[in-house]
């Protein structure tokens, strides 16, 4: 057993590790553990019925979330002529070309968000190594291989988030801050089961959503009833 920390062990004493609640008392139960200094972001965490091995049962996708992120989004936009004006026009934070993509093999990755057009993804391409593992390389699944640069570039300033399942067919992904009123992080959650259901493989078998559970950055989870979770989807 990993050794737990005086604040770990003191969260654990305010639920039942084996019970599973709705989202509004885990929701509650987080409120009333204590908690370190900085704004931590709650997470909603599903164990998937699908199999991540097999190519046509990857779950990947975005979804902007109604109430926002809680943060600052820095947006980068790798375009040309009319569509990087309408990238800066759109509020993105860097806008170029040969310039932003030499940066970024440089080390260059200050950013959220990269945005390409299709026609600028051979050069981009090349930056998979570079991005890839940081979880900023463009994908038209989840929204940021678009000609239409304004939108993905509003929707990215507006609290978008993405999603993809992980070798244990979980799947991981924020819903907002601790400070956000309970109603907004419901009305996230919703918003990012809504994402996920719509994600389901065609072949996936049995039961998709099997487990859930709500986390703080420095929190245990908490196990959340799978039916009051999916009852925005039935």
């Amino acid at each position: 057993m990993p050794k737990r920390s005086k604040l770990y062990k003191k969260q654990l004493e305010i639920y039942d590790r084996d019970r599973e609640y709705t989202l509004a008392e885990a929701l509650e139960i987080l409120d009333k553990m204590p908690h370190v200094k900085f704004n931590e972001t709650v997470e909603l965490s599903m164990k998937l019925g699908i199999d991540p091995r097999q190519s046509d049962q990857n779950v990947r996708g975005a979804v902007s979330l109604p109430k926002g992120t809680g943060k600052e989004v820095t947006v980068a936009v790798i375009a040309a002529d009319k569509a990087a004006e309408e990238a800066k026009e759109a509020g993105a934070d860097f806008v170029g070309q040969e310039d932003l993509i030499s940066k970024i093999k440089d080390g260059w990755l200050d950013f959220d968000v990269l945005i390409v057009t299709p026609a600028a993804m051979p050069q981009v391409r090349p930056l998979g190594r570079v991005l890839g593992p940081r979880g900023l390389m463009p994908n038209p699944k989840t929204g940021t291989v678009t000609d239409n640069v304004s939108e993905a570039v509003a929707m990215a300033k507006a609290g978008r988030v993405e999603f993809r399942a992980d070798k244990g067919a979980c799947v991981h992904v924020p819903i907002g801050k601790l400070s956000f009123p309970a109603s907004d992080l419901i009305e996230n959650c919703e918003a990012v089961v809504k994402a996920i259901v719509r994600a389901k493989p065609a072949t996936a078998k049995g039961t998709y959503v099997q487990t859930c559970a709500l986390s703080s950055t420095m929190s245990p989870g908490i196990k959340l009833e799978t039916r009051d979770i999916l009852k925005v989807v039935l």
